[in-house]
Formats: C-alpha cells, structure tokens, sequence
C-alpha cells in the first residue's frame, strides 16, 4: 500500500532518480492494487481488461509531478476511452474514472452525461472532478457546476473531465491498507453506472 515513502518520492530531484524511486517504491503497488481491481471490474463490465502503468518515456529533462495507472479495454493504449486510473501526486492518491486527451466520440459521451443528471446524484459525497489532469487541483462534486464542466468537456477540444474520489497523504486511512483498499474499491463501484453509459460510445 502506499506510505509517506510513496509520497516522498516527488522531492527526490533528477529525472532519473525520481524515474528510479517510482519504479522501485509506488510502480509494485499499482501493479498489485490494479490487479486486484481488475479481476473484481471485469466481473462487473463482462470483458477482457488491461492495465496499464505510466512509463514517463517522454520526458528527458524534467522529473514526473505525478504518476499514474490505468485499467481499460484497450491492451495498447487506453486515454482514446473512458478507463479508471489510479495515481498519485505528492498530496494525494486519486481513483478516477477518467475522460481526457480527446477521447473518441468525447461529445457523445459528454451529452450521455448531461442528458442523465441522475448519474451522479447516488455518488458519495465526498466524490471530487478535475477538469485538468496535469494539475492537481480537484473540486467536490457537489461545489461544482458540473453542467458547465460537462459543457465545456464537450465544446473544447482540450476540455477533460474526470471524477472519483481522493485519498489525502495524511488520511488515517494509509494505516488501514485494506480499508483504504476497500474505499478505493468502492470509489470505482460507484462509478460504474457513468462508465457502462458512456463506453458504448468508444469503439473496441
């Protein structure tokens, strides 16, 4: 599970010194959570997933802020349609189901959203958005307009739109890992309704 390591792991100066500390201390722990999460996904989607982690090859100078992984449909590849992630910035771990890099059919997928408003209204209250996943800004649900944040997912070619829930670096849950498991869990059950709405729309 993830510890204050974990978090200290964005101080660590250099790309390949931080590059190394992510694969050595938080890289295991999204390959042991993802898989789990996995198995317990495809029973609910009723097909073959994929994870996925962050390899930051593209980066040659400057070291990741964040990093990430990610279970979808696709066996390469996986931000051309809706796909839950699990990440970490140096605040927080976040559990997304996650609509970002101009998904395939993004507008489709952002009208589902806003002709069903009852989607979101069984969600937990302490479920976040972000509108940007390369900042860590996220915002409660229910502070939000989300019919204009839906609104610009649409419209805007750079528009994103992800939303689950967060786990504060100083959360008491990190001493529990298996309840922090279980709400991490619980975050992705309770997105599934957005999910089976808007995966129709991404072609296999």
């Amino acid at each position: 599970m993830f510890t204050e390591e974990s978090f200290d792991v964005f101080a660590i100066d250099g790309l390949d010194e931080r590059m190394a500390a992510i694969r050595a201390v938080i890289q295991p722990v999204f390959q042991e959570l993802d898989d789990s999460f996995k198995a317990l996904l495809e029973k609910e989607v009723n097909e073959a997933l994929f994870v996925h982690i962050a390899q930051h090859r593209r980066r040659t100078v400057y070291p990741p802020e964040n990093t990430w992984s990610a279970i979808s449909r696709k066996k390469r590849g996986y931000k051309m349609e809706p796909h839950f992630q699990l990440g970490i910035f140096p605040d927080y771990v976040f559990m997304w189901l996650s609509f970002i890099d101009n998904p395939k059919n993004e507008k489709e997928m952002a009208q589902a959203m806003l002709d069903k408003p009852r989607l979101f209204g069984k969600l937990p209250e302490d479920t976040m958005v972000s509108f940007d996943h390369t900042i860590d800004k996220v915002e409660r649900l229910t502070d939000v307009d989300l019919t204009k944040g839906l609104t610009r997912f649409r419209d805007v070619k750079k528009g994103e739109f992800q939303i689950g829930r967060i786990i504060p670096k100083e959360s008491e849950l990190w001493q529990k890992p298996e309840a922090a498991k279980e709400y991490m869990w619980a975050t992705y059950q309770s997105l599934l309704p957005i999910y089976h709405e808007t995966i129709g729309y991404s072609p296999k």
